[in-house]
């Protein structure tokens, strides 16, 4: 195998020849440089060394034995180092940052945010980071309906809804119907599954099974009301699209969170609008 094809992977060489400024690498055909402060102590001519294969500021193929954060084929959570005219800059794990090009993110990203990315060559034969990784995921999660799950947001669409890393690695998506309240990329959330589809991927909910999130839903209203002081300018009939940007819940989600309360005496529905009833 030619030393480019190793380009972003772990490879397993042989010393070939000492520099005064580090240690050639690979065969008589090919050799890659492997800087001196990189070169393990007591390496000699003949030895084998593993090494990660990445291109230097100069596009020259070079050898490290750092332990990159992620390679080729891998999908993994990095921090933006830095933003600049091309991109963003992500850390690694190497001297030289990861250009993340602005035509693979899914969402603008600024400093210090986390963002899941998948590792690729560009045209150019450079490694580039990409935030579009559905085509990277798994679908072979240990998960079942109903089990409780942690996953990172790595893509927003209005058509389909927000799409979920599940442990960095497994391919879910919250539906739009049930992608309620604040979601951004590089969110982490915990989610229910709702289904695991037979191709393996998962459909997620932010909320738990309508009998268990009454409860909640119900206290978040009578909060709300108190910060309206002590009543809502609007009632159970209001446009959903009010609803959802008050309590990111459903209008569903909301009468019966209110006919609760109502069946609790802990609320009046007026005209107009919804009353706590103080006791």
């Amino acid at each position: 195998m030619a030393l480019a094809d190793g380009l972003g992977k772990k490879q397993r060489l042989m010393a070939v020849k000492k520099v005064e400024f580090g240690m050639y690498l690979g065969n008589r055909e090919e050799r890659v440089l492997l800087p001196a402060k990189q070169v393990p102590a007591g390496l000699e001519i003949g030895d084998p060394v593993e090494v990660f294969l990445y291109k230097d500021s100069s596009d020259r193929l070079i050898a490290t034995t750092r332990e990159p954060k992620i390679t080729l084929g891998e999908v993994k959570a990095l921090k933006v180092a830095d933003t600049g005219k091309i991109g963003a800059f992500l850390d690694w794990g190497l001297e030289k940052d990861l250009l993340l090009p602005f035509k693979e993110q899914t969402a603008r990203v600024r400093k210090g945010d986390e963002v899941l990315v998948g590792l690729y060559i560009d045209k150019s034969g450079r490694l580039c980071g990409t935030m579009k990784v559905y085509d990277l995921l798994r679908t072979d999660s240990p998960y079942k309906k109903d089990d409780h799950v942690e996953g990172i947001i790595y893509e927003i669409s209005d058509r389909f809804g927000v799409f979920v890393a599940v442990d960095d690695c497994y391919s879910a998506l919250i539906p739009r119907r049930e992608a309620f309240g604040d979601l951004k990329v590089g969110d982490r959330i915990a989610c229910r599954v709702v289904q695991v589809k037979p191709d393996g991927k998962m459909d997620l909910s932010v909320r738990e099974k309508a009998y268990l999130q009454m409860d909640a839903d119900a206290d978040k209203i009578i909060a709300r009301m108190e910060e309206y002081g002590g009543s809502l300018p609007f009632t159970d009939k209001a446009d959903p699209e009010l609803i959802t940007k008050e309590f990111g819940m459903s209008k569903n989600a909301f009468k019966r969170a209110v006919g609760r309360l109502l069946k609790a005496g802990r609320v009046r529905i007026t005209e107009k609008r919804i009353e706590i009833l103080h006791k």
